[in-house]
C-alpha cells in the first residue's frame, strides 16, 4: 500500500497486528518536506521505524544488503564497532541498515553516483542520523576520497557481480553501476577495505557464490584473509545465489569457517524460520 503525495509516494506500513518496531525511533526532521519523497522517488520502511528513500525507477535495497549487514553486525557482537565504512554504499541501505543496529557507531559511505549520495543524505537526515554519519561522493579506488590516516573498525562492501560486456546495461537510473563493474569489482573493494581497515577490523562483503575463487584470490592480493562464509539459498531446493564472506588483515593457514547456509524461503515460498530470525533481528517483522 502507498500514500501518494504531490512530492512522491509514501509506502505504509505493512506490519503483523501487535508488531511494535524495535530500535531507535526516527530523530530527524521527518515533516521537512525537503527530505521526503519527491517526484518519481518514494519513501520505504526499512528497520524499526527508520526508512529509506527510493527512486522508483532506480536501485531498490536488495537481500544482498540485508543479509551482508546482518552478517556484519552479528561479527562484532562481542566488541562493537565505533566506526565503519560502507564501500560504493548506493542508496545508503547497508549504511543505514548498520547505523539502526549500530547506534554509537559513526557510519561514512563511499559512492560515485550523485544521485545516490544525494538520496543517501537525505535518508540519514531523515531518521536523525546525520550527526553520525557521512556519504563522500567519490570513488572507493581514490584514496584520496577520505582524509589521510582514516581508519574503521567494520569495513563493508556488495559490489556488483557482473563484469562489462557479460551483460546488457540497464538503461534505468542507478541500476548499471549497481550491477556491472563499472568501478571495479571484489577486486577493487578488498583493496579499498584493507587500505581503511583499523588494526584488527574486519571487512564484510558479498559476492556470487560461483565467483568464491576470485574472492579468495581478491582477499589475498589485498592482503587480507577469509575467516567465515555464508551461501545464501533463495529457495529450498535451487542452488546458492550469493555468499557473505568475513575477512580480517594479514594471512592464514586455517580454513575459513562455513556458516550452515541461509536458506530465505522454504519450497512453499514462505519465509524459513532462520530468515524470519534474520529480519527480526534488524528491525523488520517477520
Amino acid at each position: 500500500m502507498r500514500e501518494a503525495l504531490s512530492a512522491g509516494v509514501v509506502r505504509r506500513a505493512r506490519r503483523p497486528v501487535g508488531w511494535s518496531a524495535p530500535g531507535p525511533p526516527p530523530g530527524g526532521a521527518t515533516e521537512d518536506g525537503r527530505l521526503g519523497p519527491r517526484p518519481g522517488e518514494d519513501l520505504c520502511y526499512l528497520a524499526g521505524d527508520w526508512r529509506i528513500l527510493q527512486r522508483l525507477d532506480g536501485q531498490r535495497w536488495s537481500l544482498d544488503d540485508l543479509v551482508t549487514a546482518w552478517c556484519a553486525a552479528e561479527e562484532t557482537l562481542a566488541a562493537p564497532p565505533t566506526s565503519l565504512l560502507d564501500l560504493g554504499c548506493g542508496i545508503g541501505a547497508v549504511l543505514m541498515l548498520l547505523a539502526w543496529r549500530l547506534p554509537r557507531a559513526r557510519a561514512v559511505g563511499i559512492e560515485a553516483q550523485a544521485v545516490s549520495v544525494e538520496l543517501a543524505r537525505r535518508s540519514l537526515a531523515w531518521n536523525g542520523a546525520a550527526d553520525r554519519s557521512a556519504v563522500v561522493h567519490g570513488d572507493l579506488r581514490d584514496p584520496a576520497v577520505l582524509a589521510r590516516g582514516a581508519a574503521f573498525d567494520l569495513v563493508t562492501g556488495t559490489p556488483p557481480y557482473l563484469r562489462p560486456g557479460s551483460a546488457t546495461p540497464s538503461r534505468r537510473t542507478q541500476r548499471g553501476p549497481a550491477h556491472l563493474e563499472l568501478r571495479g569489482g571484489i577486486e577493487a573493494y578488498c583493496l579499498a577495505a584493507a587500505r581503511w581497515l583499523a588494526p584488527g577490523g574486519r571487512f564484510v562483503a558479498c559476492a556470487a557464490t560461483a565467483q568464491l575463487r576470485r574472492v579468495f584470490e581478491a582477499a589475498t592480493a589485498a592482503g587480507l584473509h577469509v575467516t567465515r562464509r555464508l551461501e545464501v539459498i533463495p529457495r529450498a531446493g535451487k542452488a546458492a545465489l550469493f555468499s557473505v564472506h568475513v575477512m580480517r588483515p594479514g594471512r592464514s593457514a586455517s580454513s575459513p569457517a562455513l556458516d550452515p547456509p541461509l536458506v530465505v524461503r522454504d519450497a512453499a515460498g514462505q519465509r524459513t524460520p532462520a530468515f524470519r530470525a534474520l529480519r527480526e533481528r534488524m528491525g523488520m517483522p517477520p
